[in-house]
């Protein structure tokens, strides 16, 4: 039996190390040749996020052993730059999904492709369903085809909310909430079973302005007046293909294979079929006279996604403890010129928050920190960024939300009504079980902990304040926890310029004088094999639970977050998403 389990296990250390040197030798780079007539084949069909690693263990399902690949937003535009300059590209295939990409992050490559375009190639688009926002992005094609039974969703924008009152009522449990500032609705799920009217207020204003400014991207691109776009909304004229075409919104509808020699034609390429070439090949084309490893000068780029968090942290969050350490490490490297602070987070702790703010606030007073909001940089997303001498955002970000709140949560019904237990406690003082979740909160309780919130929000309020020298009155009006669009940001003066992570690069390369930089991100991914071995132990189960429910695991991660909401938070008020 001894021998039997020694051998088990030797042979699966074999295994695994030999697992290891496949991946590892197939993920090695390969020279990438770029024919003439080629097309840059872009394929809108994996999740979009910031950045991605190059790792060949960091996108592997352990579970199926298959490829879980994301595409990174800044190789994306790099690529769409690069092409531009490339004469072997000719122009540019978009092949549209029913991914969902969020908004911002929409403007910012529609942005790069109308760049791609003023180079005189061109751009085709095609999908068998357009959703609103990849039809957006799609506007800007020279040619949009549809296949003849597809369809085009367009509606208008919607925001519609999910309220636990009812849930948390039948399980007995009573939400504690401390807040300050009337539209902070991060609350409103766990106290309401609607919208209250300010929260309503606030998303008829954020979703109206982005519908706006999406509405008239496409009226410029396809040549059809505003007027004649909402029309086709309220009155849902766009119900089928035909429509589709009837009302110019696309150019044909054709199958993938017309599609195909239709691109081979205008490609110039006379074999028949086009030259693709796919994003992940052409990450690995050079760009022309690539000289970058031998430029000293750099521009940091501190990408911060995902929650705020107190401690360490981990890749999918902003753990202040090592955010603040990266922050130390550029603040002292000569090398470093300027600073661009990527943020897409919708807060978290006010305490985590606070200590990334000061790192922040250290960094830009020894060279320019330009900050980049992504799709969402609200709350304690927008609290860090708040020293930072210039903010970039999208029309379509989501920002503000300058306002506090906390919660506890009392369970005592639940225990005993629903479980039959009880409890007892011996304590030293009065108050020494704050927090407990075994009972309510005292009237006295509750007067300590609401001047707390409105401690932290006069702080949030002056740190606007005074990096964005405004008045403190003038942010405390627009502040209350109101969300706002980046289009609103800018009238009211918490974003500086319109544009993406490029145009904030460009930004900090002006402000520190440099006209040959290298870009360099931050924080430094994990050792691939280490966080690969790491992943085996314990963090494979999150991958498990995000294959099995898919687009749904956003509820899942909602949930999990409210449950364990610690601390006084600076965060937005509920899940955004635009598509």
């Amino acid at each position: 039996m001894l021998a039997t389990i020694v051998g088990i296990i030797i042979s699966g250390l074999i295994l695994f190390f030999v697992l290891v040197g496949i991946v590892t030798a197939l993920s090695k780079d390969k020279p990438v040749e770029v024919k003439p007539h080629s097309i840059l084949k872009i394929e809108l069909n994996r999740e979009i996020v910031d950045r991605t690693s190059d790792s060949p263990f960091s996108n592997l399902k352990l579970k199926s052993l298959s490829e879980d690949k994301k595409t990174g937003l800044n190789s994306l535009l790099e690529n769409i730059k690069k092409a531009a300059n490339d004469d072997n590209i000719t122009g540019i295939y978009l092949e549209v999904s029913m991914q969902a990409i969020r908004i911002a992050t929409v403007e910012e490559i529609r942005n790069a492709l109308i760049e791609f375009k003023k180079t005189g190639k061109f751009i085709v688009a095609y999908s068998e369903l357009y959703t609103q926002s990849l039809y957006y992005l799609s506007s800007v094609a020279d040619k949009i085809y549809l296949t003849p039974e597809g369809d085009l969703m367009f509606l208008g924008l919607k925001s519609q909310q999910i309220f636990l009152k009812g849930t948390l009522e039948k399980l007995g449990i009573q939400p504690e909430i401390i807040r300050h500032g009337k539209y902070k609705s991060a609350v409103e799920p766990l106290m309401s079973e609607k919208m209250s009217e300010a929260n309503r207020e606030q998303v008829m204003v954020y979703i109206g302005s982005i519908w706006d400014h999406m509405l008239k991207g496409i009226s410029e691109s396809r040549k059809i007046e505003v007027s004649e776009l909402k029309r086709f909304a309220n009155e849902m004229l766009i119900s089928n293909a035909e429509a589709c075409v009837k009302y110019k919104m696309v150019d044909s509808l054709i199958y993938i294979d017309q599609v195909l020699h239709e691109l081979s034609r205008i490609s110039g390429n006379t074999g028949g079929k086009p030259n693709f070439i796919t994003l992940q090949k052409y990450d690995k084309v050079p760009k022309k006279s690539e000289t970058i490893g031998l430029i000293k000068e750099k521009i940091a780029v501190v990408f911060a996604s995902g929650d705020i968090v107190t401690g360490k942290g981990d890749e999918n969050n902003i753990g202040s403890d090592h955010f603040s350490e990266v922050l130390r490490e550029i603040r002292s490297d000569s090398s470093v010129k300027a600073i661009v602070l990527r943020v897409n987070s919708g807060g978290g702790s006010a305490l985590a928050s606070e200590v990334i703010w000061r790192e922040v606030q250290l960094a830009s007073k020894t060279k320019p920190v330009i900050a980049s909001l992504g799709d969402v940089a609200a709350s304690g997303g927008y609290y860090i960024v708040t020293p930072a001498q210039t903010i970039v955002a999208s029309p379509n970000t989501i920002t503000g939300s300058i306002g506090v709140f906390g919660v506890l949560f009392n369970g005592k019904d639940f225990l005993k009504n629903k479980l039959g237990i009880t409890t007892d406690i011996a304590e030293t003082n009065e108050h020494a079980d704050l927090g407990s979740f075994f009972r309510p909160l005292t009237d006295q309780e509750k007067s300590i902990v609401q001047l707390e919130v409105d401690k932290i929000y006069k702080s949030f309020v002056t740190r606007v304040s005074e990096g964005r020298n405004k008045s403190f009155e003038h942010v405390d009006s627009i502040g209350g926890g109101r969300v706002w669009s980046g289009v609103n940001a800018k009238t009211i003066g918490l974003i500086d310029e319109f544009g993406g992570l490029n145009k904030a690069i460009e930004i900090a390369a002006q402000k520190a004088g440099l006209k040959k930089y290298r870009v360099v991100d931050y924080p430094k991914f994990e050792d691939s094999l280490e966080k690969f071995i790491n992943e085996i132990i314990g963090d494979e189960k999150i991958k498990m639970v995000k294959e099995e429910l898919g687009e749904n695991y956003k509820y899942y991660q909602y949930l999990h977050q409210i449950v364990n909401y610690n601390g006084i938070q600076t965060r937005i008020p509920f899940e955004i998403d635009i598509y």
